[in-house]
């Protein structure tokens, strides 16, 4: 229906964005990770000193599972808020349906930096939280594990990142053939196992989805570790963003980074194989 002059001219404009600030960005990375700083100076000279130092020293790895572990447990919160929500939105709701799916996407309209402050409030020392604990007399002073601490880190991207992780699932459970559950139904199987059987099967493709988008954006996270998190709540990126700013070490902080995008990938390609599987078709 259309001719190859037209495809190239409508497919140019986005191939050149994506190369100019995507590939080109990466590719630069890459070459950084092989070199090197002597003086205060990138020396441009090839080596494989930088991921030799990421594999001996213990900090980067102990840094990278403990970020692992954090986006791991956000995940699985996000996912224990975000599922059941969108099934109750998708199957019972109702007339309410489009009102409760705007207010569930609301804070997505707030500043990233505003919800972060915002709990530092609540979990301070003279925070809302705190506040709450000693008037009801359950403690005596505040409680000093609810900021600057990891529990802090899981809990405000958890708050953060559920609605992305809401999103994909909905959408999944929304294309869901009704006539499939009425099939469930009329042939004698419980909610449950209807639930269990048809619907939950169906919807793995958004809940990896949404797993994923959980995940790979905590893993990335820098912001929240800085305002909630303290020395215990550190993540690499974290570190990356140190090596890149005040420590002027843009080889190593390029290594770190090659390794946390190798991490993504692999990630990306499982599921994708994984949804691809489940897929309804």
């Amino acid at each position: 229906m259309y001719s190859r002059a037209y495809k190239l001219a409508i497919s140019l404009p986005p191939l050149a964005w994506v190369t100019l600030f995507l590939l080109a960005p990466y590719a630069l990375m890459f070459m950084h990770s092989f070199w090197t700083v002597q003086d205060n100076q990138i020396v441009h000279t090839w080596s494989l000193n930088n991921y030799a130092k990421l594999v001996a020293s213990p900090v980067y790895v102990q840094v990278l599972l403990r970020s692992m572990w954090i986006a791991a447990r956000v995940t699985l919160f996000a996912l224990l808020l975000g599922y059941p929500l969108a099934y109750f939105l998708s199957f019972h709701a109702g007339p309410r349906k489009e009102l409760l799916y705007q207010l569930v996407i609301v804070p997505l309209w707030v500043s990233y930096l505003v919800r972060g402050y915002a709990w530092k409030t609540i979990l301070g020392g003279d925070g809302v939280l705190n506040g709450l604990l000693q008037f009801l007399h359950i403690t005596q002073h505040p409680v000093e594990f609810l900021l600057y601490s990891p529990f802090a880190v899981v809990l405000t991207l958890t708050h953060i990142y559920t609605p992305f992780t809401f999103l994909p699932i909905y959408a999944s459970l929304e294309h869901i053939p009704r006539n499939l559950v009425e099939a469930s139904q009329d042939l004698g199987a419980s909610p449950r196992a209807t639930f269990w059987r048809v619907i939950l099967p169906l919807s793995v493709p958004g809940l990896l989805a949404g797993a994923t988008f959980a995940f790979v954006l905590t893993l990335g996270d820098f912001l929240a570790p800085i305002l909630v998190g303290g020395p215990g709540g550190t993540m690499i990126s974290n570190i990356v963003q140190t090596l890149f700013g005040a420590a002027y070490q843009w080889p190593l902080g390029s290594a770190i980074a090659v390794c946390i995008l190798v991490l993504v990938l692999g990630l990306l390609f499982a599921t994708e194989r994984v949804e691809r599987k489940w897929t309804f078709s």
